[in-house]
């Protein structure tokens, strides 16, 4: 009689990689060299699947290290009439890649004449950036609707891809998928579910430092498709309650120098054109 002996799996983190990341280090220390740092970038971005399509979200700070660039940037992105991408990385990497991605589904789609599908949005997505082996920082969140219905995807900068009926991708999508995991149901109305995507980019706003300014929705139905630029202002600018500014005169001046400056004057002669 044959007896199969079954290893108990065990619980927990593994941290089998330790020590060889450990002597990794260490050699290339040893030769001048330093392990690259992990690129921080920050963004929130999101997307849910409703009774009758796709509904896609972001904020629209970009960052520079603790610089805000840009506070009012589009990062959803153009693919085809009825599919979007969220972009979430370097900022640079994800406007070219949609570009282009954008560009080669038109090609297709001229070449066998059949609307594009996000499945094959999603995989020359995941091809290519498998490809660079992560050097491209993109990370995207791909939407629309296709014969196959509503299609929501993640891919991230390596090439894996997810497949589920919401998403959240960026430094603040921890803050984001709580609000998903605990308010999303199948089948939600339009409304609900603009506030639900809303209110989860908010949450991103709130709790992570690379990301802020506005909320730009994108609302994917069969029949049209609503690119919510500015849809919500979470974090307002305060306004003044006065006039801060003062009449001249109304700070005394106790001492005054006058310093005079020496200047070269050079005499310059301008010939005047022959136009004759």
């Amino acid at each position: 009689m044959l007896h199969t002996s079954t290893k108990t799996p065990t619980g927990g983190f593994s941290f089998e990689n330790t020590r060889r990341n450990a002597v990794l280090e260490a050699n290339l220390s040893e030769k001048g060299y330093s392990a690259p740092n992990a690129r921080k970038t920050g963004t929130t971005i999101a997307g849910l699947i409703f009774k009758d399509g796709v509904i896609l979200g972001a904020d629209t700070r970009a960052t520079d290290d603790m610089v805000v660039a840009d506070k009012n940037c589009m990062k959803i992105h153009y693919i085809a009439p009825k599919i979007y991408c969220c972009g979430a990385g370097v900022a640079a990497d994800a406007e070219v890649t949609t570009q282009m991605m954008s560009s080669n589904v038109e090609l297709h789609s001229l070449s066998t004449g059949r609307p594009p599908l996000v499945a094959m949005v999603t995989r020359q997505l995941k091809q290519m950036l498998f490809r660079y082996q992560g050097h491209i920082g993109s990370s995207l969140i791909v939407g629309g609707v296709d014969i196959n219905g509503p299609q929501l995807y993640s891919v991230y900068p390596h090439g894996s891809y997810d497949k589920l009926p919401f998403l959240t991708m960026g430094s603040g999508a921890a803050a984001a998928i709580s609000l998903f995991e605990d308010r999303y149901k199948p089948n939600m109305e339009l409304e609900e579910g603009k506030q639900l995507v809303r209110d989860a980019i908010t949450a991103g706003i709130f709790c992570d430092l690379g990301s802020g300014s506005n909320v730009d929705l994108c609302v994917i139905t069969e029949k049209a498709v609503d690119y919510l630029r500015g849809y919500d202002q979470p974090v307002q600018k305060g306004l003044r309650e006065g006039s801060y500014r003062y009449k001249p005169g109304t700070t005394a001046v106790l001492t005054k120098t006058v310093i005079p400056l020496t200047l070269d004057v050079v005499d310059e002669s301008v010939q005047v054109m022959d136009t004759e």
